[in-house]
């Protein structure tokens, strides 16, 4: 399958075959000659040549802006390209070019391309930001909004295949997207928007519906966890507290005590041994604690009592709440209402309120509706994939069972929901696989009791394996939670493949 590239692109393609590039060689000249490169509504600010380091190739780095506001990296291997392309998402509200490839994960980095020959390219979606939590930048600003929401996936493809075309003289013939959270959503939309530019697609931890999880669900999770004189109620020692009750009562559901609940959807907690007594008051939760966590683990709804966003905070995740809900003893964390705040504030409602508005405003009776207009720019939770599995695309979906922010059930609710649509699972198993992940957190951004992270995860050597070889993926681990290699395919359960 070939990528969709530019005219001039084609062209050079036709004359010279893009295999009889594979692998050669160039030179620093033909790097910088890059800067010459003529582009629509783009341009190149910088080629140049960056040497090998660590597991990475020597590679050509081209920074490119694409009007109006997005900056695109580049990078090229200099030689043994594989003859194919792959390109990354970015985390949050973006807006910090090439922020994953900052680290040595893996997680919306370009690093997993590079390192096998692909070439690579990310974005910083279409705004500069101070921080993955700022949301300034979408204050009265549709075409950032529209950048940030679809379009930057499409021009990063675009700009990166004209480059392609020019330093290898040849286009790409196969195109990979990897992405989590925010990145999972722009995997998941690339599928829906761009259905012929990507074979195959990685899609972590999807933030599908941002309106209903960062709007809806995320204001939800802040108003119950505040009092009336604007005080935390659960905080990090209560997080403790849950956690190790739950793992006291449901470690062992799964026929295995090892720390991690491999579904929380078979837990059925009983708090009422939290009740403050006199033998547990350092243990124990106030009755407006319980309250809150009744709260978290519902989801929100609205008066009538209609759920407003699938289920809520799943049980196995207390462990990571400080960053994603509580904060800690530092004063470090609490990323999900710093998410929530931005959102309403400057990227969620037609006339944005700005910095007076806390997600202590929002209204769960009109405000749902009123983001509508969002949702349409923002949201990747439609569960018709048939564009894309209709030309043979391929798409691995992922995500811990212990995720706090972007919860489970709405993954596994549009996953069965796809099902139907596609006609039956098994249809649907043709071209998209879910793994559910026990103990995982959020993006596998931090260890979990198991010692399972994101760096015990590897989505990419199954796909390739389906791309390449029309094997199925039977496991995204690399290695098993004792850190030795997984050797042998994971069970399965009734709604998907749980890499255990």
């Amino acid at each position: 399958m070939k990528a969709i590239v530019p005219a001039m692109a084609l062209a050079m393609a036709a004359a010279v075959p893009a295999q009889a590039q594979e692998g050669a060689e160039r030179s620093e000249g033909q790097c910088s000659a890059l800067r010459n490169t003529v582009m629509d509504a783009a341009y190149v600010t910088s080629a140049r040549v960056m040497p090998a380091a660590d597991t990475l190739p020597s590679y050509c780095e081209v920074r490119v802006s694409a009007r109006p506001a997005i900056s695109i990296e580049v990078r090229l291997p200099m030689a043994g390209w594989n003859g194919k392309y792959y390109q990354a998402g970015c985390g949050g509200f973006c807006g910090i070019l090439g922020r994953a490839d900052a680290g040595g994960g893996w997680v919306n980095a370009m690093r997993p391309g590079l390192e096998r020959g692909y070439a690579t390219a990310t974005s910083d979606s279409g705004h500069h930001a101070l921080g993955v939590t700022d949301g300034t930048w979408a204050m009265s600003n549709p075409a950032a909004e529209r950048d940030w929401g679809w379009r930057s996936i499409g021009e990063t493809h675009r700009v990166a295949q004209a480059l392609i075309g020019e330093f290898y003289d040849g286009a790409s013939d196969q195109s990979i997207f990897q992405g989590c959270s925010t990145g999972g959503r722009m995997a998941v939309k690339a599928a829906h928007r761009y259905p012929d530019l990507f074979d195959g697609i990685i899609a972590g931890a999807p933030a599908l519906d941002y309106t209903g999880l960062v709007g809806t669900a995320m204001s939800w999770m802040v108003q119950a966890n505040t009092d009336d004189e604007g005080k935390q109620i659960i905080g990090h020692k209560q997080a403790d507290i849950i956690g190790a009750e739950v793992i006291a009562q449901c470690d062992d559901v799964d026929g295995s005590t090892d720390g991690v609940i491999a579904d929380p959807r078979a837990c059925e907690i009983d708090y009422s041994v939290l009740e403050c007594g006199s033998d547990n008051q350092n243990a124990c939760l106030t009755d407006a604690q319980f309250e809150t966590l009744a709260k978290w683990r519902q989801g929100p709804q609205n008066k009538a009592g209609e759920q407003l966003y699938p289920g809520g905070i799943p049980e196995g995740s207390e462990p990571f709440w400080w960053l994603w809900l509580t904060g800690n003893e530092q004063g470090a964390g609490r990323v999900g209402p710093a998410f929530a705040e931005n959102f309403g504030r400057y990227m969620a409602f037609a006339n944005d309120p700005g910095s007076s508005w806390t997600p202590l405003d929002f209204d769960f009776e009109t405000d749902p509706a009123a983001m509508n207009d969002a949702a349409w720019t923002y949201n990747a939770d439609s569960p018709d994939l048939s564009a894309f599995r209709n030309r043979g695309g391929k798409m691995i979906v992922w995500q811990g069972w212990a995720d706090a922010i972007v919860t489970p059930y709405k993954t596994v609710e549009w996953f069965e929901h796809a099902g139907r649509l596609a006609g039956g699972a098994d249809n649907l198993s043709e071209n998209v696989a879910l793994f559910m992940v026990p103990g995982l957190d959020h993006c596998g951004i931090l260890p979990g009791a198991n010692g399972i992270g994101a760096d015990a995860l590897d989505p990419m050597t199954p796909l390739e394996a389906w791309l390449n070889e029309d094997v199925p993926p039977t496991s995204i681990m690399a290695r098993s939670p004792m850190g030795a290699p997984v050797e042998a395919p994971s069970e399965t359960t009734e709604d998907a493949p749980v890499a255990d």
